[in-house]
């Protein structure tokens, strides 16, 4: 249907009469067309809108832990590097550089570990004197958030790398006073790091374990479950240990 076809003329009206009004004279009356065009500003795709930090924190269960995380681990490396270049007190750098670490190290483990990823760990003195690694994991049923898992998985391995990029440079340079500052950053990040790959290791080994001894065998009793549920839990068990 043509745009410049009057809509009288292309609908039957209900009151016969209208047929015979008299036409009008439209020219004089009628509005120049509006043409819709798309800008530059809008999103091509969903991906690009929600692209970005306030994309990343919308689609967050939990942004309030998220941006901590980065807040604490981004603050200690800016300030580490301001401190080296506007400042020569290295007692002021050294307690606002180990403040942060101190503070990223502590909400890492127990705040954003456990709310992200659903993961926890700690070292253990028994009776005897002997230290153990202990570590905690939320439920399978209830999988964590793909954007809150993902940025935290990053967060995990790209600091330490950044501090250990800041320890060769500070080897370079001769900066040897602020050496033990980068080596305790590189102890908390690398801590954290080790800790929370062997405590989402053991949940999936628990799991592949879950799996192997109630749904692999698929309601197979006797012999024959019990051999394809110990293969299942041998192959799953290697391929996450």
């Amino acid at each position: 249907m043509s745009t410049n076809t009057p809509l009288l003329q292309t609908i039957e009206p209900d009151d016969p009469s209208a047929t015979q009004a008299p036409p009008r004279n439209t020219a004089s009356n009628a509005r120049p067309a509006v043409i819709l065009t798309p800008t530059n500003n809008m999103a091509s795709t969903a991906a690009d809108a929600e692209s970005g930090l306030a994309g990343i924190l919308r689609q967050s269960a939990h942004p309030a832990a998220l941006f901590c995380l980065y807040f604490f681990r981004t603050s200690a490396i800016t300030v580490y590097i301001l401190c080296g270049l506007l400042t020569d007190n290295y007692v002021l750098s050294t307690v606002g550089v180990v403040v942060l670490l101190a503070m990223d190290f502590w909400n890492c483990r127990n705040v954003a570990g456990r709310t992200l990823v659903g993961l926890r760990f700690w070292n253990q003195v028994d009776d005897d004197g002997e230290s153990y690694w202990v570590f905690e994991s939320r439920d399978p049923s209830r999988p964590a958030n793909p954007v809150d898992s993902k940025m935290f998985w990053i967060a995990l391995y790209v600091f330490p790398a950044l501090w250990l990029l800041l320890f060769v440079v500070s080897i370079v340079r001769f900066n040897l006073s602020f050496i033990p500052i980068v080596g305790l950053a590189l102890v908390f990040n690398i801590t954290n790091a080790v800790g929370f790959t062997y405590a989402d290791r053991d949940a999936k080994q628990r799991w592949a374990n879950n799996i192997a001894s109630s749904g692999w065998n698929m309601g197979m009793g006797g012999i024959g479950g019990q051999i394809l549920g110990g293969a299942m839990k041998n192959s799953i068990g290697r391929l996450f240990g």
